[in-house]
């Protein structure tokens, strides 16, 4: 059952990916601006100030970052299934509502990168005079590992929820640990998509191809893929999470003040059916792909299904 779930899921990503390719590399096409004009400013920098530091090169994800809000809200949506995303207004509105959190996310990204970087490479070298450093040496790793799950869920996070800093991070630390299998799935994904971007760079037999090549991957393949795999993994467990622990929260919340007012029986709410009113969806669409609504994954036939059922008992009020 387990195996059959997981065929599916893969099916549904792959179906997905495709599907949306035109969009993603829009996508990268509006992150690519942003990205050429800061990169080339720390190329600049690094240059004139003679330092050729790989790490200067680095810094350019820290005023990036607010333009990868934009990536993430565009994956975002696509991820949860929705149907004829608007692909401009979206990567606007990603960065003008989130600008200031991913400025911090980049300061915290850079941080993490270069400590576990020069601790990982000064631990190495201790390590090959003293084997004792090799403990240290595997803690680093394991913290930069921590760190990579973490930022799985610190940018979709911030997009679809109006939640506190604090809590961002609190929640995605939580997660690194209990959805080990969701972080799992994404790194083989990552891990693909550094194969074939390796394959082809080999592929190239000239210094001018090889660079053009990593231009055109860097800048107009890479980033809306790579969000989308990482996406694609985690979302759906995250979206669920917060959207129970909020609803938990609410329900607790409703039962403390009920004792405050000295009532010791709670009103259960009747249950609501669903109408489906916020369900956008082209009938006329080939395929019957699995779309992500209200925290679930559904096939498209039967939201069409309960959507037109929803509608007749309507019309029958």
């Amino acid at each position: 059952m387990a195996s059959e779930k997981n065929a599916v899921a893969l099916t549904g990503f792959f179906s997905s990916l495709f599907h949306n390719l035109p969009k993603l590399l829009f996508t990268n096409l509006l992150f690519a601006v942003p990205f050429a004009v800061i990169f080339g400013i720390f190329y600049l920098i690094n240059i004139l100030t003679g330092l050729n530091s790989m790490f200067i090169y680095f810094l350019t994800v820290i005023p990036l970052f607010p333009f990868y809000a934009g990536v993430t809200q565009v994956t975002s949506h696509m991820v949860r299934g929705e149907e004829n995303v608007d692909i401009l207004p979206n990567f606007i509105g990603g960065i003008k509502e989130n600008w200031l959190r991913f400025l911090v996310h980049g300061i915290v990204m850079y941080a993490a990168v270069f400590i576990s970087y020069y601790s990982i490479v000064l631990y190495l070298g201790l390590g090959s005079k003293n084997g004792m450093f090799y403990v240290p040496l595997a803690l680093c790793i394991l913290i930069a590992v921590f760190f990579l799950f973490m930022f799985f869920y610190v940018s979709p996070m911030t997009v679809t929820f109006d939640i506190s800093m604090k809590d961002i991070y609190k929640n995605s630390a939580l997660m690194t640990f209990g959805e080990l299998k969701h972080n799992l799935f994404a790194v083989f994904g990552i891990l693909i998509l550094f194969l074939v971007c390796a394959t082809v760079l080999m592929c190239s037999f000239t210094p001018v191809l090889l660079i053009i090549l990593t231009i055109v991957l860097a800048l107009f393949i890479v980033p809306s893929i790579l969000s989308f795999i990482i996406n694609s993994a985690v979302y759906k467990n995250m979206y669920s999470m917060i959207v129970d622990r909020d609803s938990k929260s609410k329900t607790i919340d409703k039962k403390m003040e009920n004792r405050r007012k000295g009532q010791f029986c709670d009103d259960e709410e009747e249950p609501v059916a669903e109408d489906y009113s916020d369900l956008e969806i082209d009938e006329s669409a080939d395929g019957d792909e699995f779309i992500f609504y209200h925290g679930k994954m559904m096939k498209r036939s039967y939201l069409i299904k309960l959507k037109k059922e929803a509608e007749e008992r309507k019309n029958l009020k």
